[in-house]
Formats: C-alpha cells, sequence, structure tokens
C-alpha cells in the first residue's frame, strides 16, 4: 500500500503539478517516490466540453470530485492550481500549503503577431477565460472575442486552423510544461491583472489527518502564502466565480510589504473599477479584504449581478 495518495486532474498540466509535489515531498521527508501514488480523478469541468465554464456552475469545477475523493479517504492529498480553488472550502479540508509561486502573467500566444498590440483591427482572439475576454475588450474593444476550450496542443490546431489569431494562457502553465518557447509576449501584471492565485499551486488535506497534514505543512511557502491569502480574501469578498471577471494580485516587497492590485469588468470591457493596496504582511488578508469594500462601494450593488 502507499505510503501517500495524491489526487489530481488527468491534464498535462495537473499531472506535471502532481509530480511536482510528489518529488517534494519525496526529498523533503525521505519517502521513496514508489510508495507516493498519483490518483488521476476526473472532475466536471473536465467532462463539461459543450459550453463555456462560466455557464456551468463557477468556481469548484475543477475541484469538487477531488475534495470528495479526499473526504471518502481515498485519496491523503490534493494537488491543485489554486486559480480554481473555491474560497469556502467543504468542513475539515484545508490548503496548508502554497508552493512557491510560478510567473502569474498571462502569456500571448500567436503565430501571425508579433505582440498583442500588433493584431489588426477587428482580430480574433480566443479565450475560455472570461476575465481575460473582459480585460481583451477593455484594453482593444475593436477585437472579436471567441470561445476556446482545450489543452495548450487543441489551442494551437485551432489557431492553425484559422479559428482565431491569437489566444492566451497562463504562462506558469507553460512554463511547468516546458513550452516556454510558445510564448510571444508576457503581458505586463499591470496591463492584465492575473485571475486570483495564478501561478500557484495548492496542496489540500483532512485537516485531522494527523499523519499527511504535518508532512505537507512543511511545503508551505510563506511569501507566496501571504500573496495569496490576500488575493483570497479579496476574491472572497467579492464572492466571485468564474462568471465575474475579476483580477487580483499580491506581492512582497524586499521590505516584506504586501502590494495589492485588484480589479472588476463587466465581460464586455465598457465598465471596469480598479484599485491597490500596500501594507504589512500581517494585514494582508485584510488588505484584499479592504480593497475589495471599496471596489463594492465604488460600483454598487448591480455591477457583480451585471456581469453573470
Amino acid at each position: 500500500m502507499p505510503t501517500l495518495r495524491i489526487g489530481t486532474r488527468g491534464s498535462p498540466l495537473a499531472l506535471a503539478q502532481a509530480n511536482e509535489v510528489a518529488g517534494l515531498l519525496a526529498s523533503r521527508h525521505g519517502i521513496p517516490v514508489a510508495e507516493i501514488e498519483i490518483k488521476v480523478i476526473a472532475t466536471s469541468g473536465d467532462r463539461i466540453q459543450d459550453r463555456p465554464l462560466s455557464e456551468a456552475g463557477g468556481k469548484g469545477l475543477f475541484t469538487k470530485e477531488i475534495e470528495e475523493a479526499l473526504i471518502a479517504h481515498e485519496i491523503d492529498l490534493a494537488v491543485h492550481s489554486m486559480k480554481d480553488v473555491a474560497t469556502l472550502l467543504p468542513p475539515g479540508l484545508g490548503i496548508v500549503a502554497v508552493l512557491e509561486r510560478e510567473d502569474p502573467r498571462d502569456a500571448f500566444i500567436s503565430k501571425r503577431h508579433a505582440s498583442f498590440g500588433a493584431l489588426p483591427k477587428g482580430a480574433v482572439v480566443g479565450t475560455s477565460s472570461l476575465r481575460r475576454q473582459a480585460q481583451i475588450l477593455r484594453i482593444r474593444p475593436d477585437l472579436q472575442v471567441v470561445g476556446f476550450r482545450g489543452n495548450v496542443q487543441t489551442r494551437l490546431r485551432k489557431l492553425d486552423e484559422g479559428v482565431a489569431e491569437a489566444t492566451f494562457l497562463a504562462v506558469a502553465g507553460l512554463n511547468r510544461l516546458g513550452n516556454q518557447a510558445l510564448v510571444t509576449e508576457a503581458i505586463d501584471v499591470d496591463t492584465m491583472i492575473p485571475a486570483v492565485a495564478q501561478g500557484a499551486i495548492g496542496i489540500e488535506v483532512r485537516l485531522d489527518d494527523a499523519k499527511a497534514r504535518p508532512l505537507v505543512e512543511a511545503l508551505d511557502h510563506r511569501t507566496t502564502r501571504v500573496a495569496i491569502d490576500c488575493e483570497r480574501a479579496f476574491l472572497a469578498r467579492l464572492d466571485g466565480s468564474c462568471r465575474t471577471p475579476i483580477g487580483g494580485h499580491a506581492h512582497l516587497t524586499a521590505g516584506g510589504d504586501v502590494v495589492f492590485v485588484g480589479e472588476i469588468i463587466t465581460p464586455d470591457g465598457r465598465a471596469r473599477h480598479a484599485t491597490q493596496r500596500t501594507g504589512s504582511a500581517r494585514d494582508a488578508a485584510a488588505l484584499g479584504d479592504d480593497a475589495a469594500h471599496e471596489l463594492l462601494r465604488h460600483a454598487g450593488p448591480g455591477f457583480l449581478g451585471a456581469t453573470a
């Protein structure tokens, strides 16, 4: 019987992330890699391919079934892309470690154009992200945006087939898959604020698991944890789902302060409210929460409802 069972989605990126966690657990605790099992679990988000995920039920589509396996003791820990994790977790479960964050930026990918700004008027851009759609249209209202589901290779094929002239993916995912060369242009976070927790891997366990929890907690990266706590507090206050275009990004300065930027946008990109905060790392979650309160005051009660 394996010492630890890791639950994950079956996509190439999810498997790369699960293997990274397995390697860290093995090296940190001296566990033979052969004793760490990676169990692939199909999620609702993987099964739904006929419509945008924004129409299918919001956050949790890529985590629900994995969390159910964790609750049922079928696995000992779950590895997630933190941007897919709902702000409210099932009772008894917790994200007890966040790995050091990869590059949080969005990647512009095109085989015909050298940069986002170089796209011709009226060009078609493919994306499955409502946030990216809203940001693209805010920056370039002259462009057309179409739905674009699938893994990296599927999206590249769609570019070859002329379905769109460009697409956007997370730089972090491309880096983890060794596909850095596909990045035509990395978009600065001040131009396109990333999804909350983009680029971060989270590890979820049963909070009462005296065996797995301490092993996982040893992998927590404090600097990333502080930034993610700030961003997720912002998202939680806004009650954001994948039906709401929200961007939020925090980083720590050399002096240890948290710098946060956040925004909410309508899907057509025409209305936007943005804010920023700087403060102590110990107040990270409070900073994110306060930033969200400000946006809710400025946007009014109907703004987030109008984005659904």
